[in-house]
């Protein structure tokens, strides 16, 4: 009985045995999660401590911001008006926070941060919720709360690193605990970019609707609202149907917390948007001179430029300036249509889903944005003989025939990975003049420009590279690149001096330095298209840019003496170190030294040096700088009046019969003058030349040095960007002549110093020098100078009569 008792009593009321082993393993293994839970937890707090005591003394001060006022941005404008930038920390119209209508903030939260008021400034819910709805492929949601958004925009860099989240979310703490909810709101709302050049809502409203922000409706403020996650995207000027999706989501957030009635949703659905037209303003391509203004009103004012509301007035002329914006742009596209296709820029999958897509395609635009008329899209389909790609505004636009032509490596099934075009694939689009989309590809060349009136030394037009956002680096004035034959006419002019002419005769015959000649290593200079022509006129010799040439006449001049003479057109003599090769261009040049060294030529014999800020104006109109007018004076002369004028004839045949015939061929006038350039294995290209008004300089290269191809020259590059350029800046410019001077004379045709006529200068260079396919002295002989030919007498009676 007593066993049968105990046997009952190990029982449960179901008749199972009970265990007790088994509970007490259990309790002793939530024991241990509890354990090792509350031990992470320690350790997470204590890692976040140890941050915050690390990090946080270096974060910034945030007691600025509790007063937060506008700072008046420095401008910069063309002179003839016309706003080129702004610099500033922010821009315009600060707009209390009590003044913000209740219609916009809603808008905002909705969208932006629904529990805005709620949080601490790091939203956990919203964050578990983000990563919930992006880790099932829904709709794409952000995490970031609109103080984490003024943390990131106000003080941090754009870099993508766990060091940067890291000090975000500790100076989003910082914000909360400094400000409150209303002030963070406030200078989120004042300083936020929203396109157009529009900083603030307030502003943006302006740009959008030409209104207050006070007068906004719920489908205004919805259409705003939209911009901050991508304002080109959401643009409702540029991209108005991907803005209409995004106004109408942001309704119906904003109705799902509660800001709207379902009436009020509906009516601001169907109300019909008066959106602005594009700026009124014309939209001036400047950014590479603007960012040179900004260094020197800083260098003079130090922080204050940014806040004192400084107007910079430029010496830039907006129709010059576009002009050179388009010439160098449409130069560099013709050089890189001529180049490999080098595959899409990014790939990315496409999901499935319409909306997954689409934001997939929204984010990887955003990050690969438009450049001028070099479009960004998404690759749907493609085939061999048709593409189909997206932009923002969701529309596909399909390519085929010739517009798949450039691309035509990239659509083959034996396609290298890296050149193969897919779906998925960033692409590049143009529109030719036929109206038909081509596939494209963001250059790699670079290329600068710069025009200067040669009488004042003013910067009329100046483009410092393709784009100014994908290279910043200042190609006009900080490429130091050789110059190669376009450095020649400085030489030339200091052989006048040494009573050459244009029509001395000069052997165009193999030529051999050694090392100890050179300043380095042995030198067989050799002519670019390889071949030996013999006796020539100087003229003859400049305008055909022969290396031989050149190098006797640099032997007649001495390098000392020529590295002296370049000196006086601006150029550094420690560039252009004392060896024959200088006759060459084996020195290093600038773009603008380049122009203001021409100008020198063109103006008659003058240093002009460049100038770009022509006057600064403090807010209240005080004039704080005006530019000096420069005067042709004895002190600012740079060589004769004599001189000048024959480098000018020279130049003008160079524009006429030369390397740079196309010149006067295509723009029909005779008062053009220059010289092209091409560098060892075509590493630079230039061509730089003048009307007796204006002078300007194009160059042509890689940033890194490399060869442009084997068949690219100046002539070829730099003088199609300068004649596009002056088609437009000559356009209504009468054509010029230059006056004779005292001391030139005029013998048999040419030109010549008084001092150095014929039989009184030097009549021939190298002419007992053996050249290939030379008579012998039986034939003929060496040194019986050729005939002048009828183009060498003629060359100049054109422009230089009395």
């Amino acid at each position: 009985m007593q066993k049968t008792d105990k046997a009952h009593a190990r029982q449960g009321n179901d008749g199972a045995p009970s265990s007790p082993g088994w509970l007490a393993w259990l309790v002793r293994m939530v024991a241990w999660a509890m354990g090792l839970g509350l031990a992470g937890v320690l350790a997470l707090v204590l890692g976040v401590g140890i941050a915050l005591a690390v990090a946080y003394p270096n974060l910034p001060d945030v007691a600025d911001l509790a007063d937060y006022r506008p700072k008046l941005p420095l401008r910069v404008y063309t002179s003839d008006g016309h706003l080129i930038s702004e610099f500033g920390e922010e821009r315009r119209n600060l707009l209390p926070f009590k003044d913000i209508p209740e219609v916009m903030k809603n808008a905002v939260l909705a969208i932006e941060d629904s529990r805005f008021f709620e949080h601490g400034g790091v939203d956990y819910r919203g964050m578990l919720r983000a990563a919930l709805a992006n880790l099932g492929r829904a709709k794409s949601q952000g995490a970031s709360t609109i103080t984490m958004q003024v943390a990131r925009n106000v003080y941090l860099s754009a870099e993508k690193s766990y060091t940067r989240k890291i000090y975000e979310v500790l100076l989003t703490f910082k914000l909360e605990y400094s400000l409150t909810k209303e002030q963070i709101l406030e200078i989120y709302m004042n300083q936020i970019f929203l396109g157009q050049r529009a900083y603030g809502f307030s502003t943006a409203a302006l740009t959008y609707f030409d209104k207050p922000l006070k007068d906004v409706s719920i489908a205004e403020a919805a259409m705003l609202a939209g911009l901050p996650k991508a304002p080109s995207a959401y643009n409702p000027i540029s991209n108005p149907k991907r803005a209409r999706v995004r106004q109408l989501y942001i309704i119906d957030r904003m109705l799902e917390n509660g800001f709207i009635s379902g009436d009020e949703a509906q009516l601001a659905k169907k109300e019909t948007l008066k959106i602005r037209s594009q700026s009124r303003e014309i939209l001036v391509h400047a950014e590479f001179a603007a960012e040179m203004v900004r260094q020197a009103m800083v260098s003079q004012y130090g922080d204050e430029a940014y806040t004192r509301g400084l107007t910079v007035i430029t010496s830039l002329v907006s129709s010059e300036q576009q002009a050179a914006y388009k010439a160098l742009r449409d130069g560099v596209m013709a050089y890189d249509a001529r180049q490999r296709y080098r595959g899409p820029e990014a790939s990315i999958e496409l999901p499935t889903q319409k909306s997954a897509r689409d934001e997939a395609i929204d984010d990887i635009l955003i990050e690969h944005p438009d450049n001028g008329d070099l479009l960004s899209a998404v690759v749907l389909t493609a085939s061999s003989n048709k593409v189909v790609v997206v932009r923002q505004d969701g529309e596909a636009i399909e390519i085929t025939g010739s517009g798949l032509r450039a691309a035509a490596s990239g659509l083959t099934a034996k396609s290298a990975p890296e050149v193969q075009i897919r779906p998925g694939s960033v692409v590049r689009l143009v529109r030719g003049g036929d109206k038909e989309w081509r596939i494209s590809q963001l250059p790699e060349v670079e290329s600068a420009f710069v025009a200067m009136d040669p009488r004042s030394g003013a910067v009329r037009a100046l483009v410092g590279g393709f784009d100014f956002q994908k290279n910043k680096f200042n190609h006009a004035a900080q490429a130091w690149r050789q110059p190669g034959s376009s450095f020649k006419p400085f030489i030339y002019s200091a052989a006048l001096e040494k009573g050459l002419s244009p029509a001395t005769v000069v052997n165009d015959a193999p030529m051999y330095f050694s090392a100890g000649q050179t300043g380095g290593k042995s030198w067989e200079p050799k002519n670019y298209d390889g071949r030996f022509e013999g006796p020539m006129s100087v003229r003859r010799a400049l305008a055909k840019s022969k290396n031989l040439v050149s190098v006797r006449v640099m032997q007649l001049v001495g390098p000392e003496n020529a590295q002296a003479w370049v000196t006086r057109f601006g150029f550094q003599a420690d560039r252009h170190p004392p060896y024959l090769t200088m006759a060459l261009g084996a020195g290093t040049v600038t773009p603008l030294q380049m122009a203001a060294g021409y100008s020198v030529f063109a103006n008659g014999g003058y240093r002009a040096p460049p100038s770009l800020i022509m006057r600064v104006v403090e807010q209240r109109g005080r004039v704080l700088y005006q530019a000096p007018t420069t005067v042709m004076t004895p002190e600012n002369r740079a060589i004769d009046e004599r001189n000048a004028f024959i480098v000018n004839s020279l130049l003008q045949e160079v524009t006429r019969t030369g390397t740079a015939a196309r010149a006067q061929s295509k723009l029909k006038r005779r008062d053009l003058f220059g010289k092209t350039g091409t560098t060892n294995d075509s590493v630079d290209a230039w061509f730089v030349g003048y009307q007796p008004s204006l002078v300007a300089a194009a160059w042509v290269g890689y940033d890194v040095p490399r060869n442009l191809g084997s068949r690219e020259t100046g002539g070829g590059l730099s003088l199609p960007i300068w004649i596009d350029f002056m088609s437009q800046a000559l356009k209504d410019v009468p054509v010029a002549d230059y006056k004779v001077p005292p001391g030139i004379i005029r013998v048999g045709g040419e030109w010549y110093f008084e001092e150095f006529g014929p039989g009184r200068g030097v009549s021939g260079l190298g002419l007992n020098d053996p050249w290939p396919g030379a008579l012998t002295e039986e034939e003929g002989g060496l040194n019986a100078p050729p005939p002048a030919t009828v183009e060498d007498r003629r060359s100049i009676l054109d422009l230089f009569r009395n």
